[in-house]
């Protein structure tokens, strides 16, 4: 595991000494860059410097047991356990470190969240979502800028799509994809019956145009009038846009901002980001032992999660974690769930490393 770590280390001390040279320092794309890597390898330099001390201490406690001062061999034999404690820690730290970083994961997400089985349950639910997702952003400081809805009357969403960017919110939100499941009594249920819907959740990576380029010629772009709520303006000139990439199929609309102009860089915006999406998603399906194993396999089929009313229970079945706390976790508190996920993610990944 750790036969690459003088590399790092090397590889550090390289980087920091790039960061001093005049010409880096005049060539932001570049100091940028190197800047991250450097705060990247910094953590490891750092938990590996204490292995190494610690290390070294056993090393020479074992030494001192061989010692003719009795004195000596009881104070190093007390010493070690507590040692090899540390080093225990440390190599699990750098195991953890040393797991391949996801290179989205600092990328702001497009959020989708569509109503599937239930009607007008399955649109309040969906809203539920949002409004869940809304408030986790909310405690964490990200923005979050409402791209394209479809509304009902009773105030539900057949469809929600928006940008949410902040720090890292790929990293906290790549799970959530899949079918997510509620078991509760509709309002409009006379008889007190338990109904169970669900919607879809998709969190896709913002696409930056480095990594993805789309030819204007795969392309048909169809001008509307948009529906629903947003004023005279809105709804009477042709401000919504739907994009068609034919190579592929996938198909973007978008009708929330007054500006054409604006619908448009947005609907390419999740364009990018569905295609990219798609793109991966192929590329991991060649990789089915290992999706298998994964918390994360972005399966939109796969029912993840279940929210029950009447049991004020949220279970998440991939990782069989159920919590009796459904009322904060509709007000964004998902924090241990998440960290739960990343936690089974990079157990797994730890001990695809070991084998």
């Amino acid at each position: 595991m750790f036969a690459n770590l003088e590399d790092v280390v090397d590889r550090f001390r390289e980087v920091e000494g790039l960061l001093s040279d005049p010409a880096i320092i005049s060539d932001q794309k570049r100091y940028r860059e190197l800047a991250k890597e450097h705060a990247d390898l910094t953590e490891v330099v750092s938990v590996y410097g204490q292995y190494r001390h610690v290390c070294n201490d056993i090393e020479g406690n074992r030494e001192l047991l061989q010692d003719n001062d009795p004195e000596m061999k009881e104070l190093a034999k007390a010493e070690l356990p507590e040692l090899e404690r540390q080093q225990a820690e440390l190599e699990e730290q750098l195991r953890l470190l040393l797991i391949p970083k996801d290179p989205n994961d600092e990328k702001n997400i497009i959020l989708e969240i569509r109503a599937g089985t239930g009607g007008d349950e399955a649109a309040l639910f969906a809203a539920d979502l949002f409004r869940m997702y809304t408030r986790y952003a909310d405690r964490n400081r990200w923005k979050v800028e409402m791209m394209n809805t479809s509304e009902t009357d009773g105030g539900g969403f057949k469809e929600v799509v928006a940008l949410i960017s902040g720090e890292r919110v790929y990293s906290r939100l790549k799970f959530e994809s899949g079918t997510h499941r509620v078991q509760r009594v509709p309002d409009t249920e006379t008889q007190g019956r338990i109904h169970t819907s669900a919607c879809t959740v998709a969190v896709l990576p913002e696409v930056e145009d480095v990594d993805i380029q789309i030819n204007p010629a795969d392309l048909r772009i169809d001008l509307y009038r948009s529906s629903g709520a947003g004023g005279q303006h809105v709804n009477k000139t042709e401000s919504a846009v739907r994009l068609t990439h034919i190579p592929t199929g996938v198909v973007v609309s978008c009708q929330d901002g007054k500006s054409q102009h604006k619908n448009k860089a947005q609907a390419m915006k999740v364009l990018k980001s569905r295609i990219f999406d798609q793109m991966q998603a192929e590329q991991q399906a060649e990789m089915a032992a290992d999706r298998k194993t994964q918390v994360g396999s972005g399966d939109r089929s796969e029912r993840i999660r279940t929210y029950n009313y009447p049991q004020g229970r949220c279970t998440d079945h991939r990782i069989g974690l159920t919590l009796y706390k459904l009322d904060a976790i509709m007000q964004g508190d998902v924090d241990e769930i998440l960290d739960a996920l990343i936690t089974d993610q990079q157990a797994s990944q730890m001990s695809q490393q070991g084998s």
